[in-house]
């Protein structure tokens, strides 16, 4: 991800342009190609070194912003560690107890401070002096880097730009035009999660509206929200047909500005479009309910259902083995509460398919809001509990015979 120092972008009127860069230009790739080639095979070389082998062969000059760019996405496919052969703290210790003891005899000498605490902790007077301070940010060793093409650097560049100007909206409208059911369903999964606070609104048999909160809207959790709308871009980016555009609040006095986004712009995501995902909670539950849930089969790829203008995607489907019935299961956990009024209201006016609510504790909604619900409702704290979930989904195949 690019800092705010590192963004380059130019303004017409009310909109912010991004700088992008153009992923064919040979002078791009060149620098590219030269930057990567700093990087590779450069195990065992500590963060400082590193960093000033590439301040002496390309320089550190403000204004370089594609460079310094670059170098922050490189430095990103990096792995340090601390590499050292015992704790540093510990052998710090032993090197503090060593000199405190040779000034107290009234004298110093560094050769035998190094020679006593080699021999307390049984090193090399070499070891001690590389784990002193192994683990200062500056020392860390560089343990595996994630090798690249130019090309592909040159477009994560271009992404990132586009991620870094997502952190100062305060709203994301993104509409979606002729996309597969797979797709869709996809990227809603994401929406949830990334815990993205979002209405969706149908504008046609195959046009969806997604309205996102951005980042500068919230009160709390701004940085770690603007974290997950940064990395749910690039789903929105396999798509074939979309108009994504962003709400800013800029610079420091935070001025009114749009940003836009379309396939015509050219960005590429960096990874394959993969199956979905559920959050590490659910994920938890998922595993638990297949452990201890006898005559029930639990499904993480669900049904697309509209919903009064909008498009519901619950978390889980639940096959009854016996029956082969279907119970649906909708997690309202991280969500905001005004959000989740709008939802609960659109689930009792449109919902028609059997499905089990959970409700999260921390939403504080009480009982006469769920009143009217055409659903069963289990209440959680960290996680719905299967064995309540499967109660309650048995009670809805019974109904529904």
């Amino acid at each position: 991800m690019l800092t705010g120092s590192l963004v380059r972008v130019r303004y017409s009127r009310q909109r912010i342009l991004p700088v992008y860069v153009a992923t064919t230009d040979p002078a791009s790739l060149e620098l590219a190609t030269r930057l990567l080639d700093a990087f590779r095979n450069r195990e065992g070389t500590t963060r400082g070194e590193l960093t000033d082998d590439l301040a002496a062969t390309f320089g550190d000059r403000p204004g370089q912003f594609l460079q310094q760019g670059l170098i922050k996405l490189l430095e990103d496919r990096c792995e340090f560690a601390v590499v050292s052969g015992r704790p540093p703290e510990s052998v710090r210790e032993a090197a503090f107890r060593a000199a405190a003891a040779a000034r107290a005899g009234g004298s110093f000498d560094r050769a035998a401070v190094l020679a006593q605490a080699s021999g307390e902790l049984d090193m090399t007077d070499g070891e001690i002096e590389a784990s002193l301070f192994a683990d200062l940010k500056s020392e860390q060793q560089l343990v595996k880097f994630d090798d690249t093409t130019p090309e592909r650097l040159l477009q994560r560049y271009n992404v990132a730009l586009a991620q870094a100007v997502l952190l100062r909206a305060v709203g994301v409208t993104i509409d979606i035009r002729r996309e597969p059911p797979a797709r869709l369903r996809r990227l809603f999964r994401l929406v949830k999660f990334h815990r993205l606070v979002c209405d969706v609104e149908a504008l046609g048999p195959d046009a969806y509206r997604l309205k996102l909160d951005g980042p500068m809207s919230l009160f709390t959790a701004t940085q770690k929200y603007g974290l997950q709308l940064a990395l749910f871009l690039p789903a929105v980016l396999h798509c074939r047909d979309f108009t994504l555009t962003a709400e800013l609040r800029w610079g420091p006095q935070r001025k009114p500005k749009t940003f836009m986004l379309t396939p015509a712009d050219g960005l590429v995501p960096q990874q394959a479009e993969q199956g979905t995902y559920v959050p590490p909670e659910l994920a938890m539950f998922a595993e638990q309910f297949r452990k201890k849930a006898v005559g029930w089969i639990l499904h993480e790829e669900s049904a697309v259902f509209p919903l009064g203008g909008s498009f519901w995607i619950p978390d889980f489907r639940l096959e009854h083995v016996e029956s082969g019935r279907d119970v649906y299961l909708e997690v309202l956990g991280f969500w905001r509460r005004s959000s989740a009024e709008v939802h609960l209201r659109r689930l009792k006016e449109h919902a028609r398919a059997p499905y089990i609510l959970a409700v999260s504790e921390q939403l504080k909604i009480d009982d006469a809001e769920l009143e009217g619900l055409p659903a069963e409702v289990v209440r959680f704290k960290s996680m719905p509990l299967p064995e309540e979930v499967v109660k309650r989904a048995e009670k809805l195949v019974i109904s529904n015979q």
